[in-house]
C-alpha cells in the first residue's frame, strides 16, 4: 500500500500555474502558420488534381464547396394536440407527410420526439389537475 502524498489536495491540479485552458500547442500554431501562408497554393493544387480525376481531391474540394446539410424549416399540416386522444391524428399526419415525400423519415422522427414531449406535458398537467381535484375533495 502506498502512502498518500501529503501535498496532494483532491480536486487541485498538480501544477496550478500550468497551461491556461484553451491555450494551443506551439507546434500546432507553427503548422497553422505554414499552412496559412501556403493555403492558396495548396487549394490550387487540390483543384488541379480534382479536375484531373483524383477522387480524393474531388471529395476534398466538394466537401469545402458544399456545406454539410443543416436542419431546415419544414411546413406540413399537423393537427392540434390538446389531449392524448389527439395523438393518433398527429402520428397519421406525420406518416402521410413522410409517405408523400414532404418530410424525411429522420425529420418525422425529430417531430415525433417533440410530439411525445408535448403529450408527456399534457399527461403531467392532467395528472396534476386530477390530484388537485382529489385533494380538494378530501378537504
Amino acid at each position: 500500500m502506498t502512502t498518500p502524498n501529503p501535498g496532494f489536495q483532491p480536486g487541485q491540479s498538480g501544477n496550478p500555474a500550468g497551461r491556461l485552458r484553451g491555450s494551443r500547442n506551439r507546434s500546432t500554431l507553427a503548422l497553422e502558420a505554414i499552412f496559412e501562408s501556403e493555403a492558396e497554393a495548396l487549394s490550387r493544387k487540390a483543384i488541379e488534381q480534382a479536375l484531373a480525376g483524383d477522387g480524393g481531391a474531388m471529395k476534398l474540394c466538394l466537401d469545402r464547396l458544399l456545406s454539410p446539410r443543416r436542419d431546415r424549416s419544414i411546413t406540413f399540416d399537423l393537427p392540434t394536440i390538446e389531449t392524448a386522444e389527439d395523438l393518433p391524428k398527429a402520428t397519421a399526419a406525420l406518416l402521410r407527410a413522410v409517405s408523400s415525400g414532404q418530410i424525411t423519415p429522420s425529420e418525422a422522427a425529430d417531430i415525433g420526439k417533440a410530439v411525445s414531449a408535448h403529450i408527456d406535458a399534457i399527461t403531467a398537467a392532467d395528472l396534476s389537475r386530477r390530484l388537485a381535484d382529489i385533494e380538494g375533495a378530501r378537504s
